[in-house]
């Protein structure tokens, strides 16, 4: 900022501000309007409404507002007296402090009408974007942008996150203003609002229960994104298939074109399932598999809890750890390996549960023990159901009883 100094009393604005007259006049920092006489590179010159001429140089052109970008002789502009009058006997004024304020005025606008506008990504860290909106820089965090420049990352490695991020500097994108705070100098926008309101006329055409084909695009821990009609929706990973898989990888790459249903609609989200429009398995089960039955399946996986069992690509059985042997302190490890083929005893079958139960110490025991323990197992099961049923009954009952009382005392 310029230096101040005393104003010439002996000068014309001395005179003024000497003797009052019936002119008013401002005070350094004050807002004055004035019309352009002039304008070079290095400076701009104002008739300040009709008392004194005021000039713009150096860095106060530079402003926040983009008001100021194209100024031709004629223009009525604002600007903030920095000094009364200078060595050469104008007022000396700058652009800046009143171009910050018309930016914040006209971001404030922009928030109230929702206006898309166009910015541009200067920089990004860990949380977001920075974003260029004008002459301010705002702030769009990452959960407001676009499916389309959403960082999906396996695992959700910020590292990763970071590097997709980096990616999107230099970039253009259409946002909408959604927090504007100037005392705190802070600016939110948000990309995903955009695209929300353009996908609105889209969505509208779909219905749940529609079955669409379309591009896998990303695949995440939690699922796969396809992309159809330039929308894109989320096959959550229980939907992708009836067995059970670690992660859509298993099944699935990208760019692999897929048929699915659309089994959810929720403002500008779109869920499917594929395994909708493949016949459950587990409903023919009982046919193909009887309890007792010996079957020999692929170990998957194996847990502290014991093994997942391939049977066919569509049917998996676990076999407990209490099902794998009579010794509670081995180390289930040695009793079979990942990818090795083992015969089973089928202990239990829960087509709607989509549970098969699966025992190898079976495989030396007796037929009619196997058949006596899995009867005491169906028993326990159903006595189970039989008391949570009887609880439900119970609790009713209870709840009756308590209004019928309320209804008495209220009489």
């Amino acid at each position: 900022m310029a230096f101040k100094k005393p104003v010439d009393e002996n000068s014309e604005l001395g005179k003024l501000l000497a003797d009052g007259g019936f002119l008013k006049i401002p005070k350094v920092s004050d807002v004055v309007r004035g019309k352009v006489l002039s304008v070079s590179r290095r400076e701009v010159r104002l008739d300040v409404e009709g008392m004194t001429s005021g000039v713009i140089r150096g860095r106060e052109l530079f402003a926040e507002s983009a008001f100021y970008d194209n100024l031709k002789p004629g223009d009525e502009v604002e600007a903030t007296v920095i000094e009364l009058e200078n060595e050469n006997g104008d007022m000396e004024l700058s652009f800046r402090s009143a171009g910050q304020q018309k930016a914040w005025d006209e971001l404030r606008r922009l928030f109230t009408t929702s206006e898309i506008i166009p910015a541009k990504v200067v920089e990004a860290n860990k949380g977001g974007l920075l974003m260029q909106v004008g002459h301010v820089t705002g702030f769009l965090p990452v959960s407001q942008l676009s499916p389309e420049n959403y960082p999906r990352v396996s695992g959700g490695d910020k590292n990763k996150i970071l590097e997709k991020l980096r990616s999107l500097v230099g970039m253009s994108m259409d946002v909408r203003v959604i927090d504007v705070n100037e005392n705190e100098e802070k600016l939110i926008v948000s990309e995903k609002s955009v695209w929300e309101e353009r996908q609105k006329d889209l969505i509208s055409r779909f219905r749940v229960g529609d079955k669409i084909s379309g591009e896998v695009t990303a695949l995440a821990d939690f699922g796969a994104f396809v992309r159809f009609d330039t929308l894109e929706g989320l096959v959550h990973i229980s939907e992708i298939a009836w067995q059970r898989i670690d992660h859509p990888r298993d099944l699935l790459k990208v760019g692999q074109i897929v048929e699915a249903e659309i089994i959810g609609i929720e403002g500008s989200k779109i869920f499917l399932s594929m395994k909708k429009l493949v016949d459950d398995p587990w409903k023919k089960i009982q046919e193909d598999y009887k309890i007792g039955d010996t079957v020999k399946g692929r170990v998957l996986k194996i847990n502290p809890f014991g093994f997942f069992v391939e049977l066919t690509p569509e049917i998996h059985g676990l076999a407990h750890v209490s099902e794998l042997s009579d010794d509670p302190t081995i180390d289930i490890n040695t009793l079979g390996k990942i990818g090795e083929e083992i015969e089973f005893k089928i202990v239990s079958i829960e087509p709607k549960e989509h549970r098969l139960g699966l025992s190898l110490k079976a495989m030396n025991a007796k037929p009619e023990e196997v058949k006596e323990e899995t009867e005491v197992k169906e028993k326990k099961s159903k006595k189970t159901k039989e008391e949570a049923v009887e609880a439900v009954e119970v609790a009713k009952e209870v709840k009756v009883e308590e209004v019928e009382e309320e209804k008495t005392k209220a009489e």
